[in-house]
């Protein structure tokens, strides 16, 4: 049996709490480290993640989180020089833990040898920061606030779709393969999805699960 991702998120905001809530909807083992005293007892209160109260940018928390344990660590504190500096720190303690960290508009540049991914806050999206995170061959492009979900998928060798034209696959009712293959093209009828590429799919949430599984087996 394959272990549990064991993700740290840093910063218990709204994004933070929603990331924490969508891993958590994924079986991921989360915990959360929130500076403020009040808005850690918030958090707590939801259930959805273990909550350590502190500074993140300090290594004696990051190792109350048990950082050497987590598979990852999202910084997405709304400071972001302190997401910078729990990447530094973060890598420092655990060298092959991927890092994600909230950055700033003009700001990027400073994390490309720091952080593994980085993502502007006009953005970041829970589902978003779970998809980098999960390290899933999934990206959300639009949410699941709305009633549509648009993804980017990257089709799995063995998956049930895989080498068949659209027009030999019957897809649930509420889904949309939209793009050809690498989002080059629009797709129509005589498209064929090969293996190993990425497509644009727009799915309703009711049949997400199905439409998953089509395309990654």
């Amino acid at each position: 049996m394959s272990k549990t991702k064991r993700i740290i998120i840093a910063g218990g905001g709204r994004i933070g709490l929603r990331t924490a809530q969508e891993l958590a909807d994924r079986g991921y083992e989360i915990v959360l480290i929130e500076k403020e005293e009040a808005r850690s007892e918030e958090v707590a209160d939801e259930y959805v993640a273990m909550v350590l109260q502190g500074d993140a940018t300090a290594p004696s928390i990051l190792e109350q989180a048990d950082l050497e344990r987590a598979d990852a660590i999202a910084a997405l504190t709304d400071e972001p020089g302190s997401n910078l500096a729990i990447c530094m720190t973060a890598k420092q303690i655990a060298p092959n833990i991927r890092t994600l960290a909230r950055t700033g508009t003009g700001t990027e540049d400073e994390y490309d040898e720091i952080a593994d991914a980085t993502i502007l806050p006009q953005k970041l999206s829970a589902g978003t920061a779970a998809d980098i995170l999960s390290g899933d061959e999934v990206r959300t492009i639009i949410g699941t606030h709305h009633d549509l979900e648009i993804l980017e998928i990257k089709l799995a060798e063995d998956a049930p779709v895989a080498s068949s034209a659209l027009e030999e696959i019957s897809l649930p009712k509420g889904s949309l393969i939209i793009s050809g293959q690498n989002r080059t093209r629009i797709a129509r009828a005589d498209t064929t999805l090969e293996p190993g590429e990425y497509y644009i799919v727009g799915v309703e949430p009711d049949v997400l699960d199905e439409v998953l599984k089509l395309f990654r087996g």
